[in-house]
């Protein structure tokens, strides 16, 4: 990503922070850990690892998942709070981004592309990271749950 769009992008920390709350407001919990203001902790240190992921080398995202689905199928249960967090802020950090791309239209079709699969690789790197640890001790770990949690089926039905 061109270091004038991830300098744009980390000056929107606050907007982007804003609106990734105002997105796990707007699905109902699953549970307790998965209630919004519970979940709301943890987008500052979320953020800035996202944020630094992009803004580190290519390599450390190119396992990155391709779709928000792989990152959803690390949950065998589906039961954890992390996915619908990590979808709200996959959302908000795009959201972010192209409204950086706006504010800086010198870059060409092909680097807003570029930064498009940086911020997404950057989010489902983390949110793989997390995810999985999360999961290694969830105590329904290997029991799958037809269709998931409501809340994340909801959310996934918007943002995709």
């Amino acid at each position: 990503m061109e270091k004038e769009l991830l300098r744009l992008l980390q000056a929107r920390r606050t907007e982007i922070r804003a609106r990734w709350n105002e997105l796990l407001h707007t699905e109902a919990a699953s549970s307790p850990l998965a209630h919004p203001d519970t979940l709301v902790h943890l987008i500052d240190w979320s953020l800035a690892e996202i944020l630094d992921a992009v803004e580190g080398p290519a390599s450390r995202r190119q396992s990155a998942a391709r779709s928000f689905e792989a990152v959803r199928a690390l949950c065998s249960c589906g039961r954890n709070p992390l996915l619908a967090m990590f979808q709200a802020g996959e959302q908000a950090v795009t959201e972010g981004l192209v409204l950086c791309q706006v504010a800086s239209p010198v870059a060409s079709p092909g680097d807003r592309t570029q930064a498009l699969e940086d911020v997404q690789a950057a989010v489902r790197t983390v949110a793989a990271r997390e995810v999985e640890s999360f999961c290694s001790v969830c105590q329904y770990r290997n029991t799958a749950v037809n269709g998931g949690c409501g809340a994340l089926t909801a959310l996934t039905a918007t943002a995709m």
